[in-house]
């Protein structure tokens, strides 16, 4: 396991490598999820804190970040339908994306590895930086440079601009 800004880790943010970003898990989950690009999707709305004010013609940058689909016990009275929503950050390292991302008022952190799969999806594995235990795989689909619509296994992970 690295440690937090290793210069040897693969990610750009030289944090905590997600383990087999491209496992069977991770292949199983992309083969049954097929996100599509819907205006009635619960991401397709703005939700943004407005805070980005990054360039609008690519996914790298700053985003505000929520998710949903399972409780963190660290948050008291937090269940599994509310949102946790935060800051992230994406960089793009040839067919990579790592997204960072935070919740808890930054408390929390969390990682994402994905591979391009054409111009508009995202294949790979999340890792809780705080917990690397918790590992599940992920698929986004790049609707805009204004919005990346993100799913696991329990739920939604999701970026916006």
């Amino acid at each position: 396991m690295k440690s937090e800004n290793n210069p040897t880790s693969r990610n750009p943010f030289g944090l905590m490598d997600v383990p087999n970003p491209t496992d069977d898990g991770v292949m199983q989950f992309a083969r049954v999820t097929v996100p599509e690009e819907s205006a009635t999707d619960e991401n397709a709305k703005p939700w943004s804190n407005g805070e980005t004010n990054d360039r609008r013609d690519t996914i790298e940058g700053q985003w505000s970040s929520r998710w949903k689909g399972a409780a963190d016990p660290t948050i008291s009275g937090d269940t599994p339908d509310q949102w946790k929503q935060g800051r992230g950050e994406a960089r793009i390292v040839g067919d990579r994306v790592y997204l960072l991302f935070d919740w808890d008022s930054g408390a929390r952190r969390g990682l994402i590895d994905a591979r391009r799969e054409g111009p508009r999806r995202l294949v790979g594995k999340y890792i809780n930086l705080n917990n690397p235990e918790i590992t599940v795989p992920w698929v986004g689909l790049v609707v805009s440079d204004q919005r990346i619509d993100g799913y696991f296994s329990q739920g939604r992970v999701d970026f916006r601009r």
